[in-house]
Formats: structure tokens, C-alpha cells, sequence
């Protein structure tokens, strides 16, 4: 499975689901298990590496912006809300989180920015086709930390500051 396949895959059950996290979840675990063990485990891969790229302070900025806080967990969500939004928004977002104001169209606090069972969809799928557990990925080591100047986000005058076309939509 290629990076284009890979995002098909995310858009089709993105538009299925009607944006959906929970039933985009379920939609691709159905199609994922219809795919061969080899190509779920592309997918994990493709999904991880943007997973642990989107692990970056000013997305977790942006995610406290738009959820109004956001803890580790919660941040984790969010970087699989952000990966179930396609490539553009996905791509758009890791190369510059404050364009996020420019691509989020009807973002809802209550409905938009958790996407955790997307990040289990192919741990999944991989199961249900072999009935054991996806093997290592054999990807880097993720950093600990998020990568980027890090900042306090409990301070809007910060926030603000690092992201203001964000801040102005959101929380201003």
C-alpha cells in the first residue's frame, strides 16, 4: 500500500462516515480486513510515521485552542481527529498549524478533534484477518517529547502569540 492508497483509504471512510470518528473507525477496520495482512501493516506504518509527525508543540497548541485544553491523551486523540481529515488538512496543519484556521470548515468543539479508535483501526483489522497481534512496525523511535519550541499552554497571550489566525477564529 502506497501514501496514496493510504489516504483513499482515510477520504473514502472520512465521506462514508459523514465525519463520523467513531463510525469512520468502524468503516476501516471493514475495508482494512478486506485487504491482506501485508497491506494492513503498510497502513499501520503510514498511519504511525504522520501520527508521531503530527507529535509537535504547535499542534498541540492548536489542539488546546480549538478543544478549549486538551491533556496528553486527549492531544493523542487529536492527532488521529487531525489524520482522519485527509491529507490536505493533515499535511497543511504539520507544515503550519495556524493555517489550520484556513482549512477547518465547521469545526464543533463537542464533535470534532477525537479520533482515538482510528489509531487502533489496523491493530484491529490485522487481528480479525490473523488472529494474532500486528507485528513491530519497525519504525523509529517516536521522541518523548513533542517536536518544536515548546510553550506554556495555559497562557493565551502565548498562544495567541503562536498562533494567531487560529486564536482569532477560535478564541477571539
Amino acid at each position: 500500500m502506497d501514501e496514496t492508497e493510504f489516504w483513499a483509504l482515510i477520504d473514502s471512510t472520512r465521506v462514508d462516515a459523514e465525519g463520523d470518528p467513531e463510525e469512520q473507525a468502524d468503516l476501516l477496520i471493514d475495508k482494512l480486513t478486506r485487504l491482506d495482512p501485508d497491506a494492513v501493516t503498510f497502513f499501520a506504518r503510514h498511519f504511525e510515521s504522520r501520527y508521531n509527525r503530527a507529535n509537535q508543540w504547535d499542534l498541540w497548541a492548536a489542539a488546546w485552542i480549538l478543544l478549549d485544553g486538551v491533556s496528553d491523551d486527549a492531544f493523542d486523540a487529536f492527532r488521529c481527529w487531525l489524520i482522519s481529515q485527509g491529507r490536505e488538512v493533515f499535511e497543511t496543519a504539520a507544515h503550519d498549524a495556524d493555517s489550520l484556521a484556513d482549512v477547518l470548515e465547521g469545526f464543533d468543539e463537542e464533535l470534532d478533534g477525537d479520533a482515538e479508535d482510528l489509531g487502533y483501526a489496523a491493530d484491529e483489522a490485522y487481528e480479525q484477518l490473523t488472529g494474532t497481534v500486528m507485528p513491530d512496525l519497525g519504525l523509529p523511535e517516536p521522541p518523548e517529547d513533542p517536536v518544536g519550541v515548546s510553550l506554556n499552554l495555559e497562557d493565551d497571550a502565548v498562544l495567541a502569540e503562536r498562533l494567531p489566525k487560529l486564536w482569532d477564529r477560535f478564541r477571539g
